[in-house]
Formats: structure tokens, C-alpha cells, sequence
């Protein structure tokens, strides 16, 4: 699980609160993460490979293959697969090498590989959950700015510096301030480890707290959007409405149930860690939360890896498909972004906002929503839901107003099927 007082058991002199509910029942809790963080990193690299079923999407105009939004999930998704892994290395080590955290708990040991372990592991797993949630801010902006048109050809580039950049410093920094002057020696009281618990738990924070109003805004834009196509508010623009609330609500809501629980572990054992002495009786039901927290903590922690996964995509089956052909066939152009089409401006292809589902296939809106009432298609929404098939939801946004004749049933290019 990621928890800054995983760092903060890595210096000899640790608090009375970290060593609390770091040596409370280790062997069980170590055996706790192993299970979880494997079940997690299975199932979420068997969601994201590729299926047999593949990406398909229904209509006639060639819309632009998936962009940053998408790759942002996908990232997501790593990240957390690489903080699962740091929870398994961890976590078996502790098991099979009792001497290694032994050696952790001697200060001035002249050993220095149990605490190079500690601290490395401690940090990996910081690292890639910290990543985890700017990525999760970042899509949050993404949607935002797809919708207001506001995404340019640069966008996922900037999100990679904001990522990688604040989650490596914010790490770095937090740790130094944590082990100064040396990790045999840290600093006792609260004024060295705030800093530490600040950088952890900053881009959670940031999380729970902007990327509901952001997607909010989000839902509102789209609606706004849906209802000026063609001036009224079908029950095909309000079933994908509220399809991409639900997808927005359910990221939200294993953010949540994964993470809050670090949040109310951390107030407690901070307000234990204040106290003179942890063991007075009155402070019993505290002592006791705390540990049940912990333990939440290190089930939900590395589950939210399949969880979101989940939330992403739905349940994508067991259906792998290893053909590295197939795998060409749907592989994505590396300079799609979410304002897409490098190369050129197409009339008709403006910004496209794309979130990949796997929700039931509406076939019977495929032609509506590609041109309706006869009159010309400036916007095109294809919507496809749960079903069968891998699916997607597109909303694609034209820049103008132009007038589109003699479009052909079998799909030819936009440039000859599109006239002035």
C-alpha cells in the first residue's frame, strides 16, 4: 500500500504511531498486500491487452483514432501496475527476509542494504501511485479542454512534464526532508516528517477535491453541446449525457473507496503521534481504527489498479489477442492528441472528446446521430453501448458550418464525399 509512513519506518528512531501500525500482526499484512497487489496487476494488465473483438466504431466518416484522453488512461494503468509490483517486491522481502527488517530497526548498523531496500522500495511505490494521481488530474483537464476545444497538438507532452516532473520532486524532496541529516540518524518530532506527508498526499488531495468540479463542468459543457446541435435534447443526446456521467462517477467513486481510507489513517495516527503516550486506555477506540484503517489501506490501496481499469473500460474478458498483426491493426498514430489531425484541417472532424467503454451497442443510433432530419451533419456523435463488442464513445465537435452532399454508404474519404 502507499503510505508515507512506509518512509518513516525506514529511520531507526521511527515515532511511537509508526511503529504502532507498522509491527502490529507484520506477517498477516504483509501477506494482505501480496494477495491483493497479484490479484491487482493480473487482472488490470489482462484488461488493458488487446482483445480478439479489437476497437471498432460504427459510421461513414473516418473520425480520428483514439487521442490523449485514451493514453491517459492507459498510462493510468501502468502506473499503477509498477506501484502493485513495488507492493509485491516489498512485501515478499519483508516475509521471506525477517533479517533484512531486523537490520532496519539497528541504528548505526554498519549494513547498509536493509535500509537502501526500505528506502528504495518505500520511494517506487510513492513514486508510481504519486504518478497515478497527477495522470488522474491530467485526464480530468484533458475532458475539460477537449470539450471547450481548448487541447492543442502539444498537450500530452505538457502532461508528461507535469506528471513525471512534480511526482520525481515532490518525492525527492519529501524524502531528503525526511532523512536529513541521515537516514541512521533522522530527526525526531513532527517538523521533519511534515514536509514528507504534504508532498505524499498533495496530489491526492488535488484529486478528490478539483477533479469533481472538472468534471462537473465537464457533463454540463457536453449536455450544452448535445442540446445545440439541432436545438433539441433527444433521448439519444440524453442517453450519451448520461453515459458520460456515469463513466466520471464511477472514477470518482473508486478514487474514493481506494484512497480516503489513507486519509483517515493518517489523521489518526498523526493525532496519535502528538500524544505524550499512545497506550492509555482512553485512546483505545483510536489505537483500534487506526489498525483497521491500516489494513483497509492495504487491500484497497493495491486493488485500485483493477478498479480503475474497471471504471475505464468495464470488464474487457478473458478473450487476449496475441496476434502481433491484429495488434497493428488497431495500434494508435503516436501524434494523435485530443484536438487531433496533425497533418491537416478536416471540415468536418473537429475536437474530439473519446472515452473507451464497454457498454451495451446501441446500433440504432449510428445513422441518426452521423446526419438527422435530413439536414447537413456539421457534428458527428456516434454512440455505441454495452454489448458484444469493444466500444467507444465519441463526440465529435465541428469548428464550422458547412454544407455536405452525396455521401456515400460504404464509407469513401471525407475529401470526396464532402462538398463546399
Amino acid at each position: 500500500m502507499a503510505s508515507p509512513r512506509l518512509e518513516t519506518f525506514c529511520c531507526p528512531n521511527r515515532d511511537a504511531s509508526t511503529e504502532f501500525v507498522i509491527t502490529f500482526q507484520p506477517l498477516f499484512f504483509g501477506a494482505i498486500c501480496i494477495g491483493s497487489a497479484s490479484l491487482s496487476l493480473i487482472f488490470s494488465i489482462l484488461q488493458i491487452l488487446p482483445k480478439r473483438r479489437g476497437y471498432r466504431r460504427l459510421g461513414q466518416y473516418p473520425l480520428p483514432k483514439p487521442a490523449s484522453s485514451s493514453r491517459i488512461l492507459f498510462i493510468i494503468s501502468i502506473c499503477d501496475i509498477l506501484g502493485c509490483a513495488g507492493i509485491i517486491v516489498r512485501s515478499s522481502i519483508w516475509l521471506g527476509l525477517p533479517n533484512l527488517v531486523i537490520g532496519i530497526n539497528v541504528a548505526n548498523n554498519s549494513d547498509m542494504w536493509p535500509e537502501v531496500f526500505c528506502v528504495g522500495s518505500a520511494m517506487w511505490i510513492q513514486l508510481f501511485f504519486s504518478a497515478s494521481f497527477w495522470w488522474t488530474f491530467c485526464y480530468a483537464v484533458d475532458v475539460f479542454l477537449v470539450v471547450r476545444r481548448s487541447a492543442g497538438i502539444s498537450t500530452i507532452i505538457l502532461y508528461h512534464m507535469i506528471t513525471w516532473g512534480l511526482a520525481v520532486l515532490l518525492c525527492v524532496e519529501g524524502v531528503a526532508m525526511l532523512y536529513y541529516p541521515s537516514i541512521s540518524s533522522c530527526e525526531n518530532g513532527l517538523q521533519h516528517a511534515i514536509p514528507h506527508y504534504i508532498t505524499t498526499y498533495a496530489p491526492l488531495m488535488l484529486v478528490l477535491i478539483v477533479n469533481p468540479t472538472l468534471f462537473a463542468r465537464t457533463v454540463s459543457a457536453v449536455t450544452a453541446l448535445l442540446k445545440g446541435r439541432q436545438g433539441i435534447y433527444t433521448e439519444n443526446e440524453r442517453r450519451l449525457g448520461t453515459e458520460i456521467k456515469m463513466r466520471f462517477f464511477k472514477i470518482m467513486l473508486v478514487f474514493f473507496i481506494c484512497w480516503l481510507p489513507n486519509i483517515i489513517n493518517e489523521s489518526l495516527l498523526f493525532y496519535l503521534e502528538m500524544q505524550t503516550d499512545i497506550k492509555p486506555s482512553d485512546l483505545k477506540n483510536i489505537r483500534n481504527t487506526a489498525i483497521i484503517t491500516w489494513f483497509i489501506m492495504g487491500i484497497l490501496n493495491p486493488m485500485s489498479g483493477f478498479l480503475n481499469t474497471l471504471a475505464f473500460h468495464g470488464w474487457t474478458g478473458f478473450d487476449v489477442d496475441c496476434s502481433l498483426q491484429r495488434r497493428r491493426e488497431l495500434a494508435w498514430d503516436s501524434a494523435s492528441t485530443s484536438a487531433a489531425n496533425v497533418g491537416g484541417y478536416n471540415p468536418i472532424v473537429g475536437s474530439t472528446l473519446l472515452y473507451q467503454s464497454h457498454v451495451q451497442e446501441a446500433k440504432n443510433m449510428t445513422g441518426k446521430n452521423i446526419k438527422g432530419n435530413g439536414q447537413p451533419a456539421s457534428d458527428a456523435i456516434s454512440v455505441l453501448s454495452e454489448g458484444s463488442e469493444s466500444s467507444t464513445i465519441e463526440i465529435d465537435i465541428s469548428t464550422e458550418h458547412q454544407d455536405y452532399e452525396d455521401i456515400d454508404a460504404d464509407g469513401e474519404s471525407l475529401g470526396s464525399s464532402a462538398r463546399h
